[in-house]
């Protein structure tokens, strides 16, 4: 891993009377900076590429950071100035009272202490309880705060990766963590992210054609073969294997992108997770089975994962363990953002007997924590 760049630094000298609050989401596909003034009100919003501080080296990390958060201030500052430029190099020139990240891949206290530093020379805002650092499942635990009636929370990301958290709040509204699985990136993990979907995608295909060439018979085409055949450039679903295992380019290029050219130079890894708007077209909006098949299993995979926090696996009698009916479960991530992918989630949990008492999509992470970092310094 990189260090932080060392370059002189150039200090803020506009003064700003009203308090800004700052909260970052760093995620594998990008970085979404939110800044809320004291009253609550969003007032700045910047984005990057993606953070996730395990494939990244710090210099890297830094600069995506450097990028959302600049255009979010620039946002919240204007018109009081025109020339906020990070960074801001103490606590005397920043208009930030707090800040909040929650970055993917912070999974440990040394990956939190390898940014905490750079971060607060950024910011100006010395380590301690005003910079908060944690793993990006932090930022969906707020719902907890907005039901009266429960104190625990599971938190699901399903996007890029995965990941699934449990946490209850105390007595002082402290929102602790409890357990968390999965999380463990691409090579070891990620069910039902859109890596493994793309991955199940890719075998299920070829176990078709495994199938097909036993039986004598020709691979049916449908909907989802088609688009995976088309997206790789090739004609039948053996020369797939082409696409799948060349080398990773030099340099990658937007997962967006669905020309073929544009594939072959993403890496390995997003040219597999760049499979998954493929299979969510052909089965929800053209009904494939092949595809809702595939689906169904990323979901499952995920399922499993989330209810070890519930108790199964010989867990029930652990301190740590959640129950779903006195629980809410706050999703985030764009796999799960799609309803019909989110709902077999939840048939798949109650069918295994967790049902949560409340459910809830949180589509704009940097922006619900924004504002509960506001209330947390009791400002709305």
């Amino acid at each position: 891993m990189g260090t932080s760049s060392s370059r002189p630094l150039s200090p803020l000298t506009t003064t700003f009377p009203m308090p800004l609050y700052l909260c970052v989401d760093c995620g594998g596909t990008k970085t979404a900076a939110v800044i809320s003034d004291a009253s609550g009100n969003i007032v700045g919003r910047g984005s990057a590429g993606p953070s996730n501080i395990t494939y990244l080296s710090v210099d890297g990390f830094i600069a995506a950071v450097k990028r959302a958060v600049g255009e979010a201030l620039k946002q919240a500052t204007a018109p009081k100035s025109s020339s906020v430029s990070l960074p801001l190099t103490d606590a005397a020139a920043t208009p930030l009272a707090a800040a909040w990240f929650g970055i993917s891949g912070a999974d440990s206290p040394a990956a939190i202490m390898k940014v905490e530093k750079p971060l607060s020379t950024l910011l100006g805002i010395p380590v301690g309880p005003k910079l908060m650092i944690a793993n990006d499942t932090h930022l969906l635990a707020s719902p907890v705060r907005m039901h009266s009636d429960i104190s625990y929370a599971v938190a699901v990301i399903a996007g890029t990766g995965s990941i699934a958290v449990s946490f209850r709040q105390d007595e002082d509204s402290k929102i602790i963590e409890l357990g968390r699985v999965g999380g463990w990136g691409w090579i070891l993990g990620d069910e039902g992210g859109g890596y493994d979907v793309g991955r199940e995608t890719l075998r299920q295909l070829l176990m078709e054609q495994d199938r097909a060439s036993v039986e004598g018979k020709p691979v049916v085409k449908g909907k989802l073969v088609e688009n995976v055949l088309e997206r790789f450039g090739v004609g039948e679903v053996m020369e797939i294997l082409g696409g799948v295992y060349q080398g990773d380019p030099d340099s990658n290029v937007s997962v967006a992108s669905s020309d073929v050219k544009a594939l072959h130079n993403m890496s390995r890894e997003k040219r597999i997770s760049s499979l998954s708007p493929l299979v969510f077209e052909a089965g929800f909006e053209h009904g494939d089975p092949l595809a809702l098949r595939i689906l169904k299993t990323s979901a499952r995979n995920l399922a499993e994962k989330i209810a070890l926090l519930l108790g199964d696996g010989q867990l029930k009698d652990s301190k740590n363990v959640v129950n779903a009916s006195e629980s809410v479960v706050s999703f985030g991530g764009s796999l799960v953002g799609v309803e019909k992918y989110r709902q077999i989630l939840l048939d798949d949990l109650a069918q295994k007997g967790h049902v949560f008492k409340h459910v809830v999509f949180v589509d704009d992470a940097a922006a619900a924590g924004a504002v509960g970092l506001a209330k947390t310094y009791n400002i709305v």
